[in-house]
């Protein structure tokens, strides 16, 4: 369906050529939506092309003007404010776009394949993007953090997939390594035996409660290391609890019976009480990768790569790359123990993902704290030759912060994502109950739609955020029926669905078309020009991976909404023709809403 700013590009094109016999390409043509201070809808900057009509900025916005209304029925009049064009659309091309997506209940949405079936390597149509998101360690529950990252990184693949893209979601799990021997070794000291299933714990919370216990116990023996006339760093280097740690680890790399099976029982804990917190967030993978299966691979790459001279060996056989011709440092590869750290991991990882799917792209959602990490990624693998090393990208986001400051999981200041959750659906009952808004529907019903309310809250204050912006989470203020907040939209969905029920009460039948006849009110075209750029707000937050472009666009068309349902009656309209444009806007909206939220992962009530 070709919109009115590719219509305007396409004749402003033709418009050089023809006024002034110079040709100039699509990529030159700036338009954008009128500012309100000024009469128009759509603005052509003219300002791009005045190499080409060698005229003032003014003369050549009048001949494009005048060419523009003598060949396009659909602008109206327009005015120039310096070197801006401002167009003025016709009624009728709103109201005529309105009858083509009347039938569309998808409007918007460009379904990429089903990744049910995911295909081995090989080229694919279309553009194929492997996106990685949640990538846990197995020694602690999800926390806040994790769930930013894991609504971004879903509410991404929802996007992608929505202009058309075939996405494979997937999630490395950081199954391996000192942080899950620290649990270990604190677990066989203290535990006796202790399990989910006699503690009443989720398994992801019990050996997290291990791991901070082991930080205590470390940071304890540390001070009475420097008590004793160590240094800092010293101290940190020689704790026996730190040293038996890394002996554990050294055992596990070697095969170690008892501490395989060890690892294996509470990393199982550990996933079950992963995928509940998943299911409660509504987010799900295609494709699971862990690091105990993948680290082989990174270590063997990292060892041809030092046989190739790429790479450089120290005294005391740790490996490790020169990155300063790259404006950064050195950085260890191989530990002088053999064993491998988290980027040699990644390295085997990202090959594995090419050879087995072949993505154009790689995406990794991880915080930006990590941002050095993924640059000396891309840099290795390029040095080792990989064509894809390019392809990597590293969505980097803000970190999620509490009123009282930053979270520390090794001290357990943390807020739990299960608590969190379990938090908001309370949130959303207690506000329920005050307001009456659930009054005289089943306690089922009532529960389901809190569980949609809060989870709605939590959801859109994360995501109407931009990814790159750091963020304070304040669970007070998420759920809030005023205001930019997921409760907010999801209120103006249910108002128009309940004008639905009230319409079907009073005999009142939705029309399947508009006539195209009608004058529209500016709140009625406000309303249309916001549901015709709903594709294109789609195609901006997939190319920038951000979604909170379509949160913040639909918080503008629920706030038009309601000024709209204020101002104007729908139902007790006298004019037929004018009655049935208010219910299908209001359809065409309702359904926008619905599509925007579905693309974060947000449900929509039918009543409140």
């Amino acid at each position: 369906m070709q919109q009115i700013e590719e219509i305007i590009t396409g004749s402003v094109v033709g418009a050089m050529h023809s006024l002034y016999g110079r040709t100039c390409s699509p990529e030159q043509i700036q338009l954008q939506k009128t500012r309100r201070e000024f009469e128009g809808d759509v603005t052509l900057v003219v300002f791009p092309l005045l190499k080409i009509s060698r005229k003032s900025p003014e003369q050549t916005a009048l001949d494009i003007g005048e060419h523009l209304v003598r060949n396009h029925t659909e602008i109206k009049h327009y005015n120039i404010i310096k070197g801006f064009l401002n167009m003025v659309i016709q009624d009728n091309y709103y109201l005529n776009y309105l009858n083509r997506i009347i039938p569309d209940a998808s409007y918007g949405i460009q379904a990429g394949p089903d990744t049910g079936n995911l295909s081995p390597a090989g080229n694919q149509q279309p553009e194929t993007i492997m996106v990685e998101y949640s990538s846990p360690n197995t020694n602690k529950p999800l926390h806040l953090g994790h769930i930013r990252n894991n609504l971004l990184g879903y509410s991404v693949c929802n996007i992608l997939r929505a202009t058309g893209k075939r996405v494979i979601k997937t999630n490395l799990v950081n199954d391996r390594g000192i942080h899950i021997c620290k649990s270990m070794l604190t677990w066989l000291r203290y535990g006796k035996g202790e399990t989910p299933e006699t503690s009443g714990k989720k398994g992801d919370h019990l050996v997290g409660e291990y791991y901070v216990r082991f930080e205590q116990e470390y940071r304890s023996q540390v001070s009475e290391l420097i008590a004793g006339g160590y240094s800092q760093e010293d101290a940190e280097k020689n704790a026996p609890v730190i040293l038996e740690a890394q002996e554990m680890l050294r055992k596990w790399e070697a095969g170690d019976p008892e501490i395989l099976n060890l690892w294996k029982t509470m990393n199982e804990w550990v996933y079950e009480g992963f995928n509940e917190t998943y299911r409660k967030l509504g987010v799900d993978f295609d494709k699971i990768y862990y690091e105990s299966e993948t680290w082989l691979q990174g270590k063997k790459m990292v060892l041809d790569g030092l046989g190739k001279k790429q790479f450089f060996q120290h005294p005391d056989g740790s490996v490790w790359v020169d990155l300063r011709p790259e404006g950064l440092d050195e950085k260890v590869l191989l530990r002088s123990d053999g064993t491998s750290v988290y980027i040699t991991q990644d390295m085997g990882t990202a090959q594995l993902r090419q050879e087995q799917y072949n993505p154009d792209k790689m995406i990794y959602v991880v915080g930006n704290e990590q941002n050095y990490h993924f640059k000396v990624l891309s840099i290795i693998l390029h040095k080792l030759g990989f064509p894809w090393a390019e392809s990597l990208h590293h969505l980097s986001y803000g970190m999620v912060e509490l009123p009282e400051g930053r979270m520390k999981s090794r001290e357990g200041v943390v807020v739990d994502a299960d608590d969190l959750i379990g938090e908001m659906i309370q949130t959303a009952r207690d506000m329920s109950r005050e307001l009456g808004k659930l009054d005289g529907l089943k306690e089922s019903e009532k529960e389901n739609i809190c569980k949609i309310i809060g989870m709605g809250a939590l959801k859109y204050y994360i995501l109407k955020v931009d990814p790159v912006k750091n963020m304070t989470f304040n669970p007070r203020e998420s759920i809030d029926f005023d205001g930019n907040t997921g409760s907010f939209i999801q209120y103006t969905y249910t108002r128009i669905r309940s004008v639905f029920r009230k319409a079907e009460e009073l005999g009142i039948s939705k029309p399947g078309f508009v006539s195209g006849q009608i004058a529209l009110n500016q709140k009625e075209k406000n309303l249309l020009q916001l549901v015709h750029e709903f594709p294109a707000v789609i195609a901006d937050a997939a190319q920038t991976y951000n979604p909170s472009l379509i949160a913040n666009f639909t918080y503008e068309l629920v706030k038009e909404y309601n000024q709209f349902y204020h101002d104007f009656s729908i139902l007790k309209e006298k004019n037929k023709d004018k009655r049935n444009l208010r219910l299908l806007l209001s359809e065409v909206v309702a359904r926008v809403i619905r599509n925007s939220m579905g693309l974060l992962g947000i449900e929509m009530p039918e009543r409140m």
